[in-house]
């Protein structure tokens, strides 16, 4: 019923260990098991159900105890995963106490355990997403940090465009990340809510304590209660696969940036090197960017499996036909995407090699045409705007007919030197000299997040 890597050979490329245990099949049991014992309990304590059948029920509520496999193939027939469980369990306890098993699921629809079931797995798996942004976003800072003055060529449309600075690139993926944090944390409230309507939505099978019930059982589970059941209202599913896609998308621009700056041609990064990572079965001077591809895979894949999860809002009346269990294996297949990007992306950036030379290199591919801006601007100030874009743009079109750097066309364009000296001409041709708020935006950001962590310790 759940997604599942740990049967796959490539799992552990796009999922942890740690969440492929959330959304393991026994963990999926699991949390529909910890909602019937909690439903005993709060009902108990309401005095829907004897107190003496709390304990029978709650021991029996261990997954361990009941035959998944049984399960996996009853569901199949039954339309969920929820109806024999409940079914085992009932027999489970009858074992042991009789008078207890008439109680198991008492006034619940199979639909009640199922989405509270998949709500405690999420509040697990986004602990899990929560820890490792904090981790990346602080390797992200150091990055910003350190490379705060680490000139690079900046990049329009895949051609050179101006000088920027390594650590601007790296401030707005921290810029992101941080923003993704915003997002998990304020949709948690709306998520990690309690399901609990019986079989329309009314708790009429609880009578007039269906309320106390439920905010009992609330209580038990430390989930939201929210004002009705939302049987067919998935927006809180749809809003942490949504979430999810986003950070996985942001994810895979980090990875294709890194990528595109380890092509031979730039050199301007390498990924963490080590034995057995990155190599070729042919060539043996390979140094592959294994970690951005599996974000970028996962970074394919979650879109789709997101509009999944959109497409399956569109719900009947009540109770679903087909889109509600459309949500089964989809949901925790993204937040095991999500997560196995997410520590892809740590560990590339926390081994990162940064070649600041190479990167400085390349910025002088072009033979100062890069900086043609800044000195149309300069010339602009004496001359009028349009002018000066004429000048410059015939300047840059002879140094590229001609090999020449854009200085010494510059320097031989008697209308340019009638106004811009040499040593201003060197001035306004050094890249450094042109980053802008390169600076002040990082800071900006590591503000923010400075700001963030010192919260939260």
């Amino acid at each position: 019923m759940t997604f599942s890597p740990l049967a796959s050979l490539t799992g552990s490329m796009f999922s942890t260990a740690e969440m492929q245990q959330v959304f393991s099949a026994q963990a999926c049991v699991q949390g529909m098991l910890d909602f019937e014992a909690a439903l005993a309990r709060a009902e108990a304590h309401i005095g829907v159900i004897p107190a003496s059948a709390v304990e029978p029920i709650r021991q029996a509520c261990i997954s361990g105890r009941l035959d998944l496999p049984a399960l996996a193939d009853a569901a199949a027939a039954a339309g969920n995963l929820a109806i024999p469980l409940v079914k085992q369990l009932t027999a489970a306890v009858a074992k042991e106490d009789k008078e207890a098993a008439k109680y198991v699921h008492w006034g619940a629809t199979s639909q009640d355990a199922i989405d509270t079931g998949m709500v405690l797995q999420l509040r697990r798996a986004l602990d899990l997403i929560d820890a490792d942004l904090v981790a990346l976003a602080a390797v992200l800072a150091q990055l910003v940090e350190r490379h705060a003055d680490t000139v690079m060529i900046g990049r329009t449309w895949m051609q050179h465009a101006l000088p920027v600075t390594f650590g601007l690139k790296a401030a707005g993926w921290l810029d992101a990340v941080l923003r993704h944090q915003e997002r998990l944390q304020a949709l948690r409230p709306r998520v990690l809510a309690l399901q609990f309507g019986g079989a329309a939505g009314t708790l009429a099978s609880l009578g007039d304590k269906g309320l106390q019930a439920a905010q009992a059982l609330a209580d038990e589970l430390q989930l939201q209660l929210p004002d009705t059941p939302w049987h067919t209202g998935r927006d809180r599913m749809a809003e942490v696969a949504a979430a999810l896609g986003m950070l996985t998308g942001t994810l895979g621009k980090i990875a294709r940036d890194l990528s595109l700056q380890m092509q031979t041609e730039a050199a301007e990064l390498g990924e963490p090197a080590g034995p057995g990572r990155g190599g070729s079965s042919t060539m043996p001077h390979k140094r592959n960017p294994v970690g951005c591809a599996a974000v970028l895979a996962c970074a394919a894949r979650v879109p789709a499996l997101v509009a999944t999860m959109l497409s399956g809002m569109v719900q009947e009346h009540e109770r679903a036909l087909g889109g509600w269990q459309a949500e089964w294996d989809t949901l925790p297949e993204i937040t095991q995407l999500a997560a196995g990007a997410l520590r892809q992306m740590q560990q590339v950036l926390a081994g990162l090699h940064v070649d600041a030379a190479r990167m400085r290199a390349n910025v002088d591919t072009t033979q100062g045409l890069i900086m043609a801006e800044a000195v149309m601007l300069a010339l602009g100030a004496k001359m009028g705007r349009l002018q000066a874009h004429h000048l410059v743009e015939d300047a840059c079109r002879r140094a590229v007919a001609s090999g020449m750097h854009l200085r010494e066309v510059l320097a031989q364009d008697a209308a340019v030197s009638a106004e811009l000296g040499a040593e201003h001409i060197d001035r306004l041709l050094d890249p450094a000299n042109y980053l802008g708020q390169a600076r002040v935006f990082g800071e900006r950001v590591l503000q923010t997040w400075r700001g963030r962590r010192d919260r939260s310790h």
